[in-house]
């Protein structure tokens, strides 16, 4: 199985170690199921984790030693196609992370925006909570 995390469910992992996202992570680590991200979600994650608001809930050297085990232990894409799908356009890269590393699932805590699609492709679009259950985490 190949899975897509979203950037926000990546963080919630890293914030919350008893939450779904977290369970999905030490799924992955495993061998549940393929990770696939991207070049440009690792920037993101980043980014991200970097901003003034992440600082309290995230220790710098933690989300260095997470960013280091996704570009070794994940398969990294690099080109992705345009895709303009999305409510939100920012997250369009993660429909094309999917199409491009032909996912069968991408796992997002976005419910206003890539949730309401149902699927992109043949990946279904799916909560953090309904992947560990299909998965019986």
């Amino acid at each position: 199985m190949r899975v897509i995390v979203d950037t926000n469910i990546l963080l919630s992992a890293l914030i919350n170690p008893h939450g779904a996202p977290a369970l999905l992570l030490d799924a992955w680590r495993a061998g549940y199921f393929a990770l696939v991200t991207s070049r440009d979600q690792l920037l993101e994650f980043g980014d991200v984790a970097r901003r003034p608001a992440m600082r309290s809930y995230l220790v710098p050297a933690q989300v260095g030693r997470f960013i280091n085990d996704l570009r070794q232990l994940a398969e990294v894409l690099s080109n992705l196609p345009q895709i303009e799908r999305s409510p939100d356009p920012a997250d369009d890269f993660l429909l094309a992370m999917a199409e491009a590393g032909a996912a069968d699932y991408l796992v997002t805590g976005d419910r206003h925006g890539l949730l309401v699609l149902g699927s992109h492709r043949r990946t279904q679009i799916v909560s953090a909570r309904q992947l560990a259950t299909l998965l019986n985490l």
